[in-house]
């Protein structure tokens, strides 16, 4: 059980990853009726900070019940949600703390009435990411994790350890993980190009020259509101890029990941990708490879219906090193396994929020074993082998 302390400290962190610069400021805080208590703790932190929140959740069996109640039509989850439309467009910043208690629901409901919610998302998603010329350049944003022993048994984890990975991965003071952060990003300081292979095949190249690298530490700081980066993730701990998103190229092997709406789970996926742009055709898994090609069309397909300028749901858009210490291993939940030492992530679709080029309604990591091996070269020609086994090379 998480204690009051605990869910008090988690919740002063995250209001403060918002960065609540002056009196009066929005803040729409939702996520599960799991964890009202620590929507509620946060509220009374942004009170605090002089923000205004307003609290929004729901249950699991709603969530369950407006996919699978017969009477709801596939047509009206495909509607979009005009008076929450509104209201976003009037908040200066969104909180969203993992909404499933049990993410297992979602892998059972039906498949065209989540398509059609994905859909009804699209605009809200242009308002909050600044997609469009009109709402740019967004809303600042935390989306954090939460346990639940129902997620934990999803996960197939000892619940224990997943409330530490993310309990205690949170609770890392800034400054300290702040300092574990530049450790890893100093090593990148005038890179290039950024070379990643391990035993299980990855074996690819990005180029990185003149891109900003980040640091998170998980407070949003002035200078990435400045870029145009008005969000991140929590627990935090890693260093990423937008690389060049038409560059780079090889193979990329992950062991274990999860599509974000089904909560279908993919083993040993194998992505090839070229020019920067993954070869859809060339995907492989061990399991449930039909939903990975099914994400990356729907959204193809939503980007077009977006009148993107130019479709990026293909193209690279992040390069990510993990590094928060009490991570130690992969459940196949993006927000923590991203943050694994020793591990890399490479996502593909939008990053024009932190610093790229790329506008899409797709963002997936997709992240390496804990194992990696990483070679910079840097802009004087210079190359330095950064990273062996997954351990950082000290000086």
């Amino acid at each position: 059980m998480i204690t009051k302390e605990k869910i008090k400290s988690c919740a002063e962190n995250i209001a403060k990853s918002i960065n609540i610069k002056k009196e009066g400021e929005c803040i729409l805080i939702s996520g599960g009726l799991y964890c009202h208590d620590l929507l509620e703790e946060i509220g009374l932190c942004v009170y605090r900070k002089g923000g205004i929140p307003h609290i929004t959740s729901i249950s699991d069996y709603f969530d369950e019940s407006r996919f699978t109640d017969e009477n709801i039509k596939v047509e009206t989850l495909a509607k979009t949600r005009k008076h929450y439309l509104e209201m976003i467009k009037n908040i200066d910043a969104y909180i969203v703390i993992e909404p499933l208690e049990d993410p297992s629901i979602r892998t059972r409901v039906p498949e065209e009435k989540l398509k059609a919610y994905t859909k009804s998302i699209a605009e809200e998603r242009n308002v909050l990411y600044g997609f469009k010329e009109e709402y740019a350049p967004g809303k600042k944003w935390c989306y954090a994790a939460w346990p639940s022993k129902k997620a934990a048994e999803f996960y197939k984890i000892n619940y224990d350890l997943y409330e530490k990975f993310i309990v205690d991965g949170m609770s890392i003071p800034s400054e300290e993980l702040q300092s574990i952060v530049n450790k890893v990003g100093n090593k990148f300081e005038n890179a290039k190009k950024i070379y990643v292979t391990d035993e299980f095949g990855t074996n690819f190249w990005v180029s990185v020259e003149d891109r900003v690298k980040i640091h998170d530490n998980g407070i949003l700081s002035d200078e990435q509101i400045a870029l145009g980066d008005l969000g991140g993730n929590l627990p935090a701990g890693e260093v990423f890029f937008p690389p060049h998103e038409k560059q780079g190229e090889g193979k990329l092997f992950i062991p274990l990941t999860k599509e974000r709406y089904t909560h279908k789970f993919l083993k040993n996926v194998e992505l090839v990708f070229k020019k920067g742009k993954l070869l859809i055709d060339k995907v492989s898994a061990d399991t449930n490879l039909e939903v990975l090609i099914e994400a990356f069309k729907q959204r193809e397909e939503i980007d077009k219906s977006n009148n993107v300028p130019e479709i990026r749901t293909y193209n690279i858009c992040e390069l990510g090193i993990g590094c928060n210490p009490v991570i130690t291993e992969p459940v196949g939940y993006i927000l923590t396994d991203e943050k694994i030492s020793g591990s890399v992530h490479l996502a593909f679709g939008f990053n024009i929020s932190f610093g790229g080029t790329s506008v899409s309604q797709m963002h997936w990591d997709f992240i390496t074993a804990p194992k990696e091996n990483i070679e910079v070269e840097y802009k004087d020609g210079s190359k330095k082998i950064v990273m062996e086994n997954g351990k950082l090379i000290e000086e």
